[in-house]
Protein backbone atom coordinates (compact mmCIF):
# COMPACT_ATOMS: atom_id res chain seq x y z
CA UNK A 1 0.00 0.00 0.00
CA UNK A 2 1.60 3.25 -0.65
CA UNK A 3 -0.13 6.54 0.77
CA UNK A 4 0.22 9.97 -0.89
CA UNK A 5 0.83 12.82 2.05
CA UNK A 6 1.56 16.11 -0.35
CA UNK A 7 2.86 17.12 -3.42
CA UNK A 8 4.84 19.91 -4.78
CA UNK A 9 3.01 23.07 -6.84
CA UNK A 10 5.82 23.24 -8.58
CA UNK A 11 6.63 20.00 -10.10
CA UNK A 12 5.52 16.46 -9.76
CA UNK A 13 7.71 15.82 -6.81
CA UNK A 14 5.36 13.31 -4.23
CA UNK A 15 6.32 12.46 -0.39
CA UNK A 16 4.75 9.28 0.25
CA UNK A 17 4.86 6.53 2.71
CA UNK A 18 4.93 2.63 1.27
CA UNK A 19 3.77 0.25 3.11
CA UNK A 20 5.42 -3.64 3.37
CA UNK A 21 5.45 -6.50 5.77
CA UNK A 22 9.00 -5.53 7.58
CA UNK A 23 7.88 -1.73 7.42
CA UNK A 24 7.22 1.82 6.56
CA UNK A 25 9.35 3.25 4.07
CA UNK A 26 9.54 7.40 3.80
CA UNK A 27 9.55 8.83 0.15
CA UNK A 28 11.32 9.49 -1.78
CA UNK A 29 13.64 7.45 -0.84
CA UNK A 30 17.30 6.32 -1.57
CA UNK A 31 17.96 2.27 -1.24
CA UNK A 32 21.46 1.03 -0.87
CA UNK A 33 22.34 -2.19 -3.41
CA UNK A 34 23.29 -5.22 -1.43
CA UNK A 35 23.84 -7.52 -4.42
CA UNK A 36 25.42 -10.59 -2.40
CA UNK A 37 23.14 -9.90 0.47
CA UNK A 38 25.28 -7.53 2.30
CA UNK A 39 25.56 -3.48 1.03
CA UNK A 40 29.56 -4.14 0.75
CA UNK A 41 31.87 -3.08 4.08
CA UNK A 42 28.47 -1.93 5.87
CA UNK A 43 27.13 -3.52 8.81
CA UNK A 44 23.20 -3.62 8.91
CA UNK A 45 22.69 -1.78 12.10
CA UNK A 46 25.30 1.14 10.88
CA UNK A 47 22.71 0.88 7.61
CA UNK A 48 19.85 1.81 10.00
CA UNK A 49 21.71 4.88 11.97
CA UNK A 50 22.39 6.30 8.82
CA UNK A 51 18.97 6.05 7.69
CA UNK A 52 18.51 3.33 5.23
CA UNK A 53 14.78 2.53 5.36
CA UNK A 54 14.70 -0.72 2.71
CA UNK A 55 18.21 -2.01 0.56
CA UNK A 56 18.21 -4.47 -2.17
CA UNK A 57 19.23 -7.90 -3.13
CA UNK A 58 19.95 -9.14 -6.09
CA UNK A 59 17.88 -12.26 -7.41
CA UNK A 60 20.26 -13.68 -9.99
CA UNK A 61 23.70 -13.49 -7.60
CA UNK A 62 21.99 -14.85 -4.54
CA UNK A 63 20.56 -17.55 -7.00
CA UNK A 64 24.43 -18.41 -8.40
CA UNK A 65 25.09 -18.04 -4.54
CA UNK A 66 24.37 -19.42 -1.94
CA UNK A 67 21.52 -21.17 -3.41
CA UNK A 68 17.82 -21.22 -2.98
CA UNK A 69 18.41 -24.58 -0.66
CA UNK A 70 20.49 -22.58 1.89
CA UNK A 71 18.42 -19.51 1.60
CA UNK A 72 15.05 -21.60 2.59
CA UNK A 73 17.25 -23.32 5.41
CA UNK A 74 17.99 -19.91 6.76
CA UNK A 75 14.32 -18.87 6.51
CA UNK A 76 14.94 -15.78 3.76
CA UNK A 77 17.22 -13.22 3.28
CA UNK A 78 16.04 -10.97 6.37
CA UNK A 79 17.12 -13.36 8.72
CA UNK A 80 20.26 -14.60 6.60
CA UNK A 81 21.60 -11.57 6.22
CA UNK A 82 20.54 -10.21 9.87
CA UNK A 83 18.33 -6.97 8.40
CA UNK A 84 14.78 -6.72 9.90
CA UNK A 85 13.14 -3.91 7.90
CA UNK A 86 12.62 -3.95 4.18
CA UNK A 87 14.10 -5.63 0.98
CA UNK A 88 13.94 -5.44 -2.71
CA UNK A 89 14.98 -8.27 -4.88
CA UNK A 90 15.46 -7.27 -8.72
CA UNK A 91 14.25 -9.92 -10.68
CA UNK A 92 17.46 -10.67 -12.50
CA UNK A 93 16.28 -9.03 -16.06
CA UNK A 94 19.06 -7.01 -15.76
CA UNK A 95 22.11 -9.48 -15.25
CA UNK A 96 20.30 -11.18 -17.76
CA UNK A 97 21.02 -8.10 -20.18
CA UNK A 98 24.78 -7.48 -18.51
CA UNK A 99 25.52 -11.17 -19.66
CA UNK A 100 24.90 -10.92 -23.11
CA UNK A 101 27.84 -13.12 -24.46
CA UNK A 102 26.34 -16.14 -22.00
CA UNK A 103 22.25 -16.53 -23.06
CA UNK A 104 19.63 -17.27 -25.11
CA UNK A 105 16.70 -15.89 -24.69
CA UNK A 106 13.38 -17.78 -25.65
CA UNK A 107 10.09 -17.58 -24.77
CA UNK A 108 9.88 -19.44 -21.74
CA UNK A 109 12.99 -17.42 -20.47
CA UNK A 110 16.52 -17.30 -20.60
CA UNK A 111 19.16 -19.63 -20.44
CA UNK A 112 22.41 -18.80 -19.43
CA UNK A 113 25.52 -19.90 -18.38
CA UNK A 114 26.69 -18.53 -14.80
CA UNK A 115 29.58 -16.19 -14.09
CA UNK A 116 30.99 -17.92 -11.23
CA UNK A 117 31.63 -21.16 -12.89
CA UNK A 118 29.79 -21.49 -16.25
CA UNK A 119 26.88 -24.08 -14.51
CA UNK A 120 24.20 -23.85 -17.20
CA UNK A 121 20.90 -22.10 -15.73
CA UNK A 122 17.49 -20.86 -16.53
CA UNK A 123 15.78 -17.81 -15.30
CA UNK A 124 11.87 -17.18 -16.78
CA UNK A 125 8.84 -15.47 -15.42
CA UNK A 126 7.85 -18.07 -12.89
CA UNK A 127 11.32 -19.05 -11.99
CA UNK A 128 12.13 -15.35 -10.83
CA UNK A 129 9.33 -14.87 -8.92
CA UNK A 130 9.31 -18.63 -6.68
CA UNK A 131 13.35 -17.23 -6.05
CA UNK A 132 11.67 -13.73 -4.24
CA UNK A 133 8.90 -15.44 -3.08
CA UNK A 134 11.98 -17.79 -1.10
CA UNK A 135 14.02 -14.80 -0.46
CA UNK A 136 11.02 -13.62 1.32
CA UNK A 137 11.64 -9.84 0.10
CA UNK A 138 8.98 -6.73 0.65
CA UNK A 139 9.17 -6.06 -2.90
CA UNK A 140 9.41 -8.29 -5.66
CA UNK A 141 10.63 -6.99 -9.94
CA UNK A 142 8.53 -8.79 -12.18
CA UNK A 143 10.99 -10.52 -14.88
CA UNK A 144 11.74 -8.39 -17.81
CA UNK A 145 14.26 -8.03 -20.74
CA UNK A 146 16.61 -5.06 -20.75
CA UNK A 147 17.50 -3.64 -23.91
CA UNK A 148 20.59 -1.96 -24.69
CA UNK A 149 21.24 1.77 -25.70
CA UNK A 150 21.39 2.25 -28.85
CA UNK A 151 18.50 0.30 -29.46
CA UNK A 152 16.56 -0.04 -33.03
CA UNK A 153 12.85 0.33 -33.03
CA UNK A 154 12.04 -3.07 -34.27
CA UNK A 155 14.31 -4.84 -31.79
CA UNK A 156 12.94 -2.52 -29.06
CA UNK A 157 9.01 -3.55 -29.84
CA UNK A 158 10.04 -7.00 -29.96
CA UNK A 159 11.44 -7.09 -26.61
CA UNK A 160 8.95 -4.78 -24.91
CA UNK A 161 6.63 -7.53 -26.50
CA UNK A 162 8.28 -10.32 -24.82
CA UNK A 163 8.49 -8.43 -21.69
CA UNK A 164 4.86 -7.70 -21.87
CA UNK A 165 3.85 -11.40 -21.98
CA UNK A 166 6.18 -12.27 -19.23
CA UNK A 167 4.63 -9.56 -17.44
CA UNK A 168 1.43 -11.35 -17.99
CA UNK A 169 3.15 -14.90 -16.84
CA UNK A 170 4.22 -13.46 -14.01
CA UNK A 171 0.59 -12.03 -13.12
CA UNK A 172 -0.68 -15.29 -13.47
CA UNK A 173 1.92 -17.12 -11.15
CA UNK A 174 1.14 -14.17 -8.24
CA UNK A 175 -2.31 -14.53 -8.72
CA UNK A 176 -1.99 -18.47 -8.17
CA UNK A 177 0.61 -18.82 -5.69
CA UNK A 178 0.10 -15.11 -3.55
CA UNK A 179 -3.42 -14.00 -3.54
CA UNK A 180 -3.62 -10.06 -3.78
CA UNK A 181 -4.87 -10.13 0.06
CA UNK A 182 -3.42 -9.07 3.29
CA UNK A 183 -1.41 -6.51 5.14
CA UNK A 184 1.52 -9.14 5.05
CA UNK A 185 1.95 -10.41 1.65
CA UNK A 186 4.81 -9.67 -1.03
CA UNK A 187 4.33 -6.75 -3.11
CA UNK A 188 4.79 -6.95 -6.88
CA UNK A 189 6.37 -4.16 -8.54
CA UNK A 190 6.06 -3.87 -13.19
CA UNK A 191 9.01 -2.50 -14.96
CA UNK A 192 8.13 -0.15 -18.03
CA UNK A 193 10.41 -1.13 -20.71
CA UNK A 194 10.43 0.06 -24.63
CA UNK A 195 13.85 1.76 -24.71
CA UNK A 196 14.26 5.52 -25.98
CA UNK A 197 10.56 5.62 -27.78
CA UNK A 198 7.63 7.10 -26.11
CA UNK A 199 5.08 5.02 -27.59
CA UNK A 200 6.76 2.07 -26.62
CA UNK A 201 7.27 3.24 -22.84
CA UNK A 202 3.68 4.39 -22.98
CA UNK A 203 2.24 1.14 -24.41
CA UNK A 204 4.09 -0.53 -21.56
CA UNK A 205 3.33 1.48 -18.82
CA UNK A 206 -1.00 1.45 -20.16
CA UNK A 207 -0.48 -2.19 -20.55
CA UNK A 208 1.26 -3.00 -17.43
CA UNK A 209 -1.21 -1.12 -15.03
CA UNK A 210 -4.10 -2.56 -16.69
CA UNK A 211 -2.47 -6.35 -15.07
CA UNK A 212 -2.72 -4.73 -11.41
CA UNK A 213 0.41 -4.45 -9.92
CA UNK A 214 1.69 -2.75 -6.18
CA UNK A 215 3.88 -0.49 -7.86
CA UNK A 216 5.72 0.09 -11.16
CA UNK A 217 9.53 0.59 -11.92
CA UNK A 218 11.08 2.70 -14.69
CA UNK A 219 13.77 0.04 -16.25
CA UNK A 220 16.02 0.13 -18.92
CA UNK A 221 17.84 3.46 -17.87
CA UNK A 222 21.39 4.01 -16.85
CA UNK A 223 22.21 1.62 -19.75
CA UNK A 224 24.17 4.11 -21.89
CA UNK A 225 21.56 6.78 -23.17
CA UNK A 226 21.74 10.71 -22.85
CA UNK A 227 20.72 12.21 -19.42
CA UNK A 228 18.34 14.00 -21.71
CA UNK A 229 16.33 10.78 -22.82
CA UNK A 230 16.30 9.38 -19.17
CA UNK A 231 14.48 12.55 -18.27
CA UNK A 232 12.51 12.22 -21.20
CA UNK A 233 11.60 8.94 -20.28
CA UNK A 234 10.53 9.71 -17.09
CA UNK A 235 8.15 12.51 -18.43
CA UNK A 236 6.77 9.80 -20.73
CA UNK A 237 5.90 7.78 -18.08
CA UNK A 238 5.20 9.09 -14.93
CA UNK A 239 1.83 10.84 -15.92
CA UNK A 240 0.11 7.41 -17.23
CA UNK A 241 0.96 5.25 -13.41
CA UNK A 242 -1.26 5.62 -10.61
CA UNK A 243 -1.16 8.60 -8.48
CA UNK A 244 -1.49 6.06 -5.60
CA UNK A 245 1.19 3.64 -6.08
CA UNK A 246 4.97 3.75 -5.84
CA UNK A 247 7.30 4.45 -8.55
CA UNK A 248 10.60 3.38 -8.74
CA UNK A 249 13.56 4.33 -11.39
CA UNK A 250 16.33 1.32 -11.25
CA UNK A 251 19.82 1.70 -11.13
CA UNK A 252 20.45 5.47 -11.39
CA UNK A 253 22.04 7.73 -10.73
CA UNK A 254 24.05 11.09 -9.51
CA UNK A 255 22.50 13.53 -7.10
CA UNK A 256 21.39 15.92 -9.67
CA UNK A 257 19.25 12.72 -11.90
CA UNK A 258 17.62 11.61 -8.64
CA UNK A 259 16.10 15.17 -7.76
CA UNK A 260 15.23 15.56 -11.35
CA UNK A 261 13.57 12.51 -11.44
CA UNK A 262 11.93 13.43 -7.77
CA UNK A 263 10.71 16.37 -9.62
CA UNK A 264 8.89 13.96 -12.38
CA UNK A 265 6.89 12.16 -10.07
CA UNK A 266 9.46 8.95 -9.29
CA UNK A 267 9.72 7.99 -5.24
CA UNK A 268 12.24 5.12 -5.13
CA UNK A 269 15.72 4.99 -6.65
CA UNK A 270 18.79 2.44 -5.97
CA UNK A 271 22.37 2.78 -7.39
CA UNK A 272 25.67 1.18 -6.86
CA UNK A 273 27.60 4.45 -7.35
CA UNK A 274 28.06 5.23 -3.78
CA UNK A 275 29.37 2.18 -2.50
CA UNK A 276 31.02 1.35 -5.92
CA UNK A 277 33.21 4.92 -6.31
CA UNK A 278 33.96 4.44 -2.65
CA UNK A 279 35.97 1.56 -3.29
CA UNK A 280 38.00 3.47 -5.56
CA UNK A 281 38.49 6.50 -3.53
CA UNK A 282 35.79 8.52 -4.99
CA UNK A 283 33.67 10.54 -1.97
CA UNK A 284 30.46 12.70 -2.40
CA UNK A 285 29.95 16.33 -1.90
CA UNK A 286 27.41 19.06 -2.58
CA UNK A 287 30.08 20.04 -5.19
CA UNK A 288 30.50 17.05 -7.18
CA UNK A 289 32.62 14.06 -6.07
CA UNK A 290 36.39 14.65 -5.10
CA UNK A 291 39.19 11.77 -5.50
CA UNK A 292 40.68 11.12 -2.28
CA UNK A 293 43.75 9.35 -3.94
CA UNK A 294 44.48 12.97 -5.26
CA UNK A 295 47.94 14.50 -4.10
CA UNK A 296 45.81 17.33 -3.53
CA UNK A 297 44.61 16.12 -0.21
CA UNK A 298 48.22 14.59 0.95
CA UNK A 299 47.95 17.76 3.70
CA UNK A 300 44.48 18.21 3.55
CA UNK A 301 43.13 18.03 7.31
CA UNK A 302 39.63 18.93 6.72
CA UNK A 303 36.64 16.45 7.22
CA UNK A 304 35.56 14.35 3.88
CA UNK A 305 32.64 17.67 4.38
CA UNK A 306 30.75 19.60 7.19
CA UNK A 307 27.90 17.47 6.85
CA UNK A 308 29.73 13.58 6.73
CA UNK A 309 28.76 10.85 8.34
CA UNK A 310 29.21 11.50 12.43
CA UNK A 311 31.80 8.29 12.11
CA UNK A 312 33.57 9.80 9.50
CA UNK A 313 33.84 13.06 10.82
CA UNK A 314 37.06 12.95 13.32
CA UNK A 315 38.95 11.49 10.03
CA UNK A 316 40.94 14.60 7.59
CA UNK A 317 41.07 13.60 4.04
CA UNK A 318 44.39 12.97 4.57
CA UNK A 319 44.17 10.21 6.99
CA UNK A 320 41.60 9.03 3.99
CA UNK A 321 44.06 9.24 1.26
CA UNK A 322 46.43 7.70 3.07
CA UNK A 323 43.77 4.40 4.03
CA UNK A 324 43.03 4.33 0.89
CA UNK A 325 46.38 4.80 -1.00
CA UNK A 326 47.71 1.76 1.80
CA UNK A 327 44.64 -0.24 1.24
CA UNK A 328 43.43 0.00 4.67
CA UNK A 329 40.41 -1.75 4.78
CA UNK A 330 38.67 1.24 6.95
CA UNK A 331 39.52 3.64 4.43
CA UNK A 332 36.51 2.28 1.82
CA UNK A 333 34.60 1.75 4.68
CA UNK A 334 34.54 5.57 5.65
CA UNK A 335 34.21 6.71 2.40
CA UNK A 336 30.96 3.54 1.45
CA UNK A 337 29.93 5.27 4.83
CA UNK A 338 30.27 8.89 4.39
CA UNK A 339 28.45 8.11 0.65
CA UNK A 340 25.69 6.69 1.81
CA UNK A 341 25.11 8.99 4.16
CA UNK A 342 24.90 11.94 2.02
CA UNK A 343 22.80 9.87 -0.53
CA UNK A 344 19.91 9.34 2.46
CA UNK A 345 20.57 12.31 3.39
CA UNK A 346 19.78 14.13 -0.03
CA UNK A 347 16.70 12.10 -0.55
CA UNK A 348 15.43 13.14 3.27
CA UNK A 349 15.96 16.60 2.50
CA UNK A 350 13.77 16.30 -0.53
CA UNK A 351 11.09 14.76 1.67
CA UNK A 352 10.99 17.59 3.53
CA UNK A 353 11.24 19.96 1.37
CA UNK A 354 8.39 19.17 -0.18
CA UNK A 355 6.43 18.90 2.92
CA UNK A 356 7.37 22.61 3.69
CA UNK A 357 6.63 23.91 0.14
CA UNK A 358 10.26 24.53 -0.89
CA UNK A 359 11.66 22.12 -3.30
CA UNK A 360 11.58 24.14 -6.02
CA UNK A 361 14.17 26.42 -4.14
CA UNK A 362 15.98 22.75 -2.80
CA UNK A 363 16.04 21.91 -6.85
CA UNK A 364 17.42 24.95 -8.08
CA UNK A 365 20.32 24.19 -4.99
CA UNK A 366 20.83 20.92 -5.55
CA UNK A 367 21.54 21.29 -9.29
CA UNK A 368 23.56 24.19 -9.60
CA UNK A 369 26.30 23.34 -7.16
CA UNK A 370 26.75 20.42 -8.28
CA UNK A 371 29.37 19.39 -10.90
CA UNK A 372 29.10 16.25 -12.90
CA UNK A 373 31.85 15.49 -13.68
CA UNK A 374 34.06 13.46 -10.88
CA UNK A 375 37.59 15.22 -10.08
CA UNK A 376 39.71 13.88 -12.19
CA UNK A 377 42.92 11.89 -10.47
CA UNK A 378 46.31 13.76 -10.44
CA UNK A 379 49.47 11.92 -11.43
Amino acid sequence: MFELLATDPSSAARRGRLHTPHGVVETPIFMPVGTQGSVKAIHPNELRDIGAQIILGNTYHLFVRPGMEIMKEAGGLHGFMNWQHPVLTDSGGYQVFSLARLRKIKEEGVYFNNHVDGTPMFLGPETAMEIQAALGSDVAMLFDECTPYPCEPVDAEKSLDLTLRWARRCREWIDKNQPMTGGGRQLHFGIVQGSTYEELRQRSARELVAMGFDGYAIGGLSVGEPERDMMRIADWVCPLLPERQARYAMGLGTPPQIVELIARGVDMFDCVLPTRLARNGTAFTAEGTINLRNARYARDFNPISEDTHPLCAGFSRAYIRHLINTQEILGLRLISLHNLHFYLSLTSRARQAIEEGCFAEFRAEVVSRYQARPEPTES
